[in-house]
């Protein structure tokens, strides 16, 4: 039997978590872009740094909740954000508290999304047929090797990275486990440039960020995506039985 439709306030109510992130993105793309900048951090950072010496904990959840909102609300300045935790904290806490922020950041558009077109898309592809349905399959059969895919193919943005997997189906499970392992490797190198911000602005300079085109960083980054991949080119290559 046909299922009853949803009533009209319950659909929208739905989709209430998503419609909101888009919201916040739009207005603080346009307002917030300038304060969440170097030249804000730059200008902070003797206070930043005295807060942190007399509040460390307090300085540490401050930081984790700031960079949780501005993954959640896709906002301008998660690279700021990164390099902020190496100035900070160091390039080992440093890490571990960007990663932390911007996974859990991830799982809340995640969530959001998931709730509402991602719960619609989803219902959909199980229905489907044909080529959908081989591709929605071959998803499933190997999803936690695309999931790390997205998180360190450096092409894919992080925002397309937090929304895709909500609306396709994915499993939580495998979507923050591939999330925290597979954003430390960007994570780390923000953190070990953050770590010199000091003497960047003691310069009057800004930061190089053509660190991740050099041959040290960028060609294990690609090496793990190549290891990522590799399950899923022999899976293809040695086929099964019952799709022959």
């Amino acid at each position: 039997m046909r299922q009853t439709a949803q009533p009209a306030p319950r659909r929208l109510l739905r989709h209430l978590p998503l419609i909101a992130i888009v919201l916040v993105a739009v207005v603080g793309a346009v307002t917030l872009r300038d304060y969440l900048s170097f030249d804000t951090l730059a200008a902070n950072r003797q206070a930043l740094l005295a807060y942190r010496e007399a509040h460390y904990a307090a300085m540490a959840a401050i930081f984790v909740c700031i960079y949780v909102l501005i993954v959640a609300f896709s906002l301008p300045g998660a690279a700021v954000a990164s390099m902020t935790g190496g100035f900070l904290f160091g390039l080992a806490v440093g890490t571990v508290l960007n990663v932390l922020a911007a996974t859990i950041g991830a799982v809340v558009i995640f969530l959001a999304a998931r709730a509402g077109l991602g719960a619609m898309l989803t219902a959909r592809l199980e229905a489907s047929e044909g080529a959908v349905k081989r591709l929605k399959d071959g998803l499933r059969r190997n999803e936690v090797e695309v999931l790390f895919l997205l998180r360190l193919v450096p092409a894919v943005p992080f925002f397309a990275a937090n929304l895709i997997p909500a609306l396709v189906g994915v499993k939580l499970r495998n979507y923050v486990l591939t999330t925290a392992l597979g954003i430390v490797p960007g994570a780390i190198v923000f953190t070990w440039i953050g770590v010199g911000l000091g003497g960047v602005f003691d310069r009057g300079e800004t930061p190089d960020l053509s660190l991740f085109r050099e041959p040290f960083v960028i060609g294990p980054i690609l090496g793990l995506c190549l290891l990522a991949a590799l399950p899923i080119v022999i899976k293809a290559l040695r086929g099964k039985p019952e799709e022959m």
